[in-house]
This record gives structure tokens, C-alpha cells and sequence, in this order.
């Protein structure tokens, strides 16, 4: 894959193939691995770790900043914090945190993650979704082992099997090897994991952003 970089970055970039010709002509970039390698020579930065660090980090402020949130937002952010009632391992605390921060700049949870109740449900719907974490499964318990993520973008099952941040990290990895843009209705969450928690192109963020910035950090 490292041999083989800049030929695939001038066929992605230039001549745009569908996703699905990408994948059949390097599937490699359906492991997480290889994302990870992959956003690495892209942008010099390593994807997983960074991201992960920079959540830890900032998730006790993000916390607070979202909990005084007001009306129906502070509500269903109360809805959310309640997750940690029952499980507070490290991957749901930063499933909580991360899900507070869709809530807390104006966008919705579901436009990220769509919930199934089993796999024939969600497999009904793939070819619908543009660019989604899907979870499948028992939804009526928080135990992580009673829920799969699966990341699908156009409609494409691309990676499966890890928990929420995980699967948001590598979703920053797969829009940047395969040059997507990001969906308009989460453009400040894809920004905030872009520009604070991967710290990149971090000096020209958005009003909203910059102020969350300001506040967290």
C-alpha cells in the first residue's frame, strides 16, 4: 500500500471512481489497519491514537460545557449521560461524550448513528445509507458485547465490530482516503473531530467551533 500511494491517491482525487470500485481495486482500505496507515501518509498524523487522546483529554470540560445546555438539548443530554448509569467503561464514557457533542452544536445523533433492532432490519436499509455508523442489535441493554457498529458509507459495509469512538476515528480516516466531503448536516461534528481532535488545519475552524475550542481547551 505504502509502494503503491500516489497512484491511488491521483486515481481517487482525479478521475473520482465510485466507492465500491475503490474498495474492489484496494481492499485493503476496508481494514482498520491499513486506515489507519493510509491517513497517516496522507496527513503525517496518526489517526486512532490522536484522536483518542485528544477526546480523553478534553471530554471532562465537553462534559460540563454540554451539560448546562438548556431545554429540549440539555434534556436529551441528560437522556445521554444517564448511559453511564449502567456501564461506565472507558469506551462509553467516550461514546457519551462524543454523542453530548453532536447534541451540543445543533445536530442530531441519528444523522451519525442509526439504530437497528437486528441485522435483517438494517441490511433492508443499507443501500439507503450515504454515510453512517450503524448499531445492530439488542438496543434494550448497554452492554457492549449486545450491540455492533458498522461503518457504511453509500450504501457499503466497510468496517465492523468496535465501539462508537473507534468507528468515528476510522470514519475520519475513510473520508480522507477515499477524498470525501462531509455530510452538510454534521459539518461542526466532523469539523470539531477534524480540526480539534486531529488537530488539523486547526487555525481556520468555524465561529461555533472556535468557540467550543475557546471553552474545552
Amino acid at each position: 500500500m505504502g509502494k503503491t500511494f500516489s497512484l491511488r491517491r491521483q486515481e481517487i482525487i482525479y478521475n473520482a471512481p465510485e466507492i465500491r470500485n475503490i474498495l474492489e481495486r484496494w481492499p485493503a482500505l476496508s481494514d482498520a489497519t491499513q486506515i489507519n496507515e493510509e491517513f497517516k501518509r496522507i496527513t503525517t498524523v496518526s489517526l486512532e491514537s490522536t484522536f483518542m487522546a485528544k477526546l480523553d483529554k478534553c471530554t471532562p470540560k465537553l462534559m460540563d460545557l454540554a451539560s448546562s445546555r438548556g431545554g429540549a438539548k440539555g434534556e436529551r443530554i441528560r437522556r445521554i449521560k444517564d448511559m453511564l448509569l449502567e456501564n461506565n467503561a472507558v469506551e462509553v464514557w467516550r461514546e457519551v461524550a462524543i454523542r453530548c457533542l453532536v447534541v451540543y452544536l445543533g445536530e442530531k445523533e441519528e444523522d451519525l448513528f442509526k439504530e437497528f433492532a437486528n441485522t435483517q432490519e438494517f441490511e433492508a436499509d443499507l443501500e439507503k445509507q450515504v454515510m453512517t455508523i450503524a448499531i445492530i442489535g439488542d438496543q434494550s441493554t448497554l452492554e457492549l458485547n449486545h450491540k455492533t457498529e458498522t461503518i457504511v458509507v453509500e450504501g457499503i459495509r466497510i468496517l465492523n465490530g468496535m465501539d462508537i469512538s473507534r468507528c468515528c476515528a476510522l470514519l475520519m480516516g475513510i473520508i480522507y482516503a477515499l477524498n470525501l466531503s462531509y455530510p452538510k448536516e454534521l459539518k461542526y461534528t466532523c469539523e470539531v473531530f477534524q480540526k480539534l481532535f486531529l488537530e488539523l488545519d486547526g487555525l481556520k475552524p468555524s465561529a461555533k467551533v472556535m468557540r467550543l475550542k475557546n471553552s474545552i481547551f
